[in-house]
Parts: C-alpha cells; structure tokens; sequence
C-alpha cells in the first residue's frame, strides 16, 4: 500500500490555514510536516486538522517564530524533540510510526526547520550565519552519533540551503548568497553523508532539471521571473530508499491567494 508524506514550510500556520485545508483535501498526503508554524502548542488550530482527519499531531512550537508540527492521519506512537545550540528554538520534531502503520518495520520521521542564516554569508560578521553553520555540525554529528539513517527513517521539512547548481537559478549569481554558498553546500554534503541519506527529490528528477521549490515575494511576478531555489528536501534512509515511488512538488501552491514563498513537496512511499 501507498503512503504519502509532504512537507511544507508554511509561514503561520493559522494566517495560512484555508490553504493548509485545501492541500490536505486536494491531494490526501497521510503525514504532513509544517515548518514555521509561528505559535505556541496551545495556539495550534489542531481542530481544523482533526475536522479533516488528522488527528494524530506531534508539535514543537514557540510564540511568533520558528515551530514545527507534524500532523498525521496514521497513530503517531511517540514523539521527541532535540534543541540545537542551546538557542531554545523550536526547529525539530519526531514522529515515530509503529511496525505496519508508515511502513513494515518502526519507522521515524524527522521534520526540521533549518535557520535561514541572514543575509551576510561570515560568520564573524553575521551571528545568524554562524548560527546556521553551528546548527548543521551538530545536526551532523547527531545524525553520526546516533545513526539516525541506519534503520526506517525520513528527514523531511525546510533546510534553507540549495545545494546543487540546478537547485538555483543562477549557480553563479548566488554563490555568496546566503543559501547556495560554497560553505553551506559543503555543510550540508557533510550531512548527507553522516546518514547516509538518499535525496528523494534527486532521485526521481536527477540533474540537469531545474528543481525550485520556493520563489521571493520580492519578485513582482514570481512565475514570470522564476528566480526559485530547493530549500525544502525529502531524505531517505538506505533501507527505505527503495519503496521511493514518486514525487511532487506542488508549484501552484505558490499562486494561490495569500500563500507562502515555499511550496509543498510529496513523496510516495510503497509499503
């Protein structure tokens, strides 16, 4: 049997929530992972979820910024959470699946909301870049420490880095701005190798295709201009790699009426 996992950086899940309700309703994924839900657990709209059948919810939320939740129509048999960098950000969540629900065997689901690094790629003059630097080695050596990937495990949700030149629309006119630079690439290469982990993504559209999967509200016409880059990314585990079916990146989702910069990303997963 299919499952269907997303992930979608949302930008506020409750100004967004009629969209969130039109994905769920239009294309039935059975986990979605939202990033940057931007409010506390008790302000979650977890009704409006469970109303559509998504009743099974794993949060990690903070006031005004940051958040992650994962909402399921599958039970959720634990839950944790992991601060990075001692900063007390909401940037992590986990959902463990029991044996026969996602898949045969117990499957973990990671869904992560990477710092975006501000806008000066120099860690000595940019706190926010150093911070995004630090986050990713120690999001590494967790994932070698504890070898996250070694068994049924997804890492899904917003990265905020684009790590091949086809993840952008000009490798050469972003290579010093912050997502693309040559420091973050190399970080996050670092980082699929600790797992190993599998690009969903780049596996079932390999280079030289153009993948985008956020757009700026700076562009006056963001469709026209298609200035996109692939912060948003669907890893695979080894073991789990081979039950990768198909996916979708949902680019409409950009257009519709007060959305976010991010669109959502699908995978199907063959039981």
């Amino acid at each position: 049997m299919t499952k269907r996992i997303a992930t979608w950086n949302i930008n506020s899940v409750r100004l967004r929530l009629p969209l969130v309700e039109r994905f769920l309703k239009e294309h039935n994924p059975d986990v979605l992972c939202l990033q940057e839900i931007k409010c506390r657990q008790a302000e979650f709209p977890s009704s409006a979820f469970t109303a559509l059948g998504y009743s099974h919810i794993a949060l990690n939320g903070q006031k005004g910024y940051h958040g992650v939740a994962t909402v399921s129509r599958l039970p959720i048999a634990d839950m944790s959470t992991r601060e990075f960098c001692e900063k007390g950000d909401a940037r992590h969540i986990a959902a463990t699946f029991a044996p026969g629900i996602l898949q045969r065997d117990e499957t973990v689901l990671h869904n992560f909301y990477i710092p975006a690094g501000g806008d000066i790629p120099d860690r000595e003059l940019n706190e926010k870049f150093a911070h995004k630097l630090d986050f990713l080695d120690e999001l590494t050596a967790w994932t070698m420490s504890h070898n996250l990937a070694r068994e049924n495990a997804i890492l899904a949700g917003d990265l905020n880095i684009a790590p091949l030149e086809t993840d952008v629309w000009s490798h050469k006119a972003l290579l010093k701005i912050v997502s693309h630079t040559p420091v973050e690439v190399e970080r996050m290469k670092r980082l699929i190798e600790a797992g190993p982990w599998v690009d969903a993504m780049r596996t079932m559209v390999p280079e030289p295709e153009r993948l985008y999967t956020w757009w700026s509200y700076r562009a006056a016409n963001w469709e026209l201009a298609n200035k996109g880059r692939r912060l948003d990314h669907i890893w695979l585990s080894q073991r789990l790699a081979p039950s990768l079916k198909s996916m979708t990146i949902l680019k409409d989702a950009r257009g519709w009426d007060r959305p976010s910069d991010h669109v959502p990303v699908i995978v199907d997963l063959e039981d």
